[in-house]
């Protein structure tokens, strides 16, 4: 395997075992968060609403949360700006690995292409650094050259994360993929992992602990 998402590297990183299980083995596990399904529900109303189409059903469905996410989301003003495209996927080669994803969204000004993340949770810890960050901006760089900006919309807390980019940042991302791409590749998988308090919550820790 040489193809990689952000959500592949994040796992791999968190846990290679966990890795193993989903990527090597494909087994599945159900999704049982109301959080994740809010998000969807987010995500495809953005996605129809910037295409253009009718959402007014859509819209008369949502619960009352849901109404003050998608309120705040379309007051944004990135959400705003001029639309490229919406649940796009990209991808793109560094050294012997291709990377990719699927943008939220991708929109522009007179200056600047900007990439979308909506967030109905938390955004990452370490915003400029986080595999998706770096895997998006990269491989829209390919494509839209240097002036970029990644912006995590916090739906939660009504704030926008911004992250700017250039060559220097283009260069440290490529050296920081290339390098945990390596390290899933020639990884030989361990029959016994450490386990941590953090293990009682994994989707896989039936068979794992």
């Amino acid at each position: 395997m040489n193809s990689f998402s952000p959500n592949m590297l994040k796992t791999f990183e968190a846990c290679p075992k966990k890795y193993y299980f989903k990527y090597v083995q494909k087994i599945s596990v159900p999704q049982k968060s109301s959080l994740f399904e809010k998000g969807k529900k987010v995500h495809a109303l953005a996605n129809y609403y910037l295409r253009g189409d009718d959402i007014s059903k859509m819209e008369k469905a949502l619960g009352s949360d849901e109404k003050l996410t998608w309120k705040i989301l379309k007051q944004n003003e990135f959400f705003q700006k001029s639309y490229v495209n919406s649940e796009y996927n990209l991808s793109c080669k560094v050294r012997d690995y291709w990377i990719g994803g699927r943008l939220d969204a991708l929109m522009k000004d007179e200056n600047n292409y900007y990439i979308l993340d909506y967030k109905t949770g938390s955004i990452p810890k370490n915003p400029e650094y986080d595999f998706q960050t770096m895997v998006y901006l990269l491989c829209a760089a390919k494509m839209y050259g240097n002036n970029l900006k990644f912006v995590y919309i916090d739906l939660k807390n009504n704030q926008n994360c911004i992250i700017d980019f250039n060559l220097e940042k283009a260069q440290d991302y490529e050296i920081k993929l290339i390098d945990i791409c390596e390290k899933i590749t020639n990884a030989q998988f361990p029959e016994e992992i450490e386990h941590y308090k953090i293990c009682e919550f994994c989707e896989y820790n039936k068979i794992c602990l």
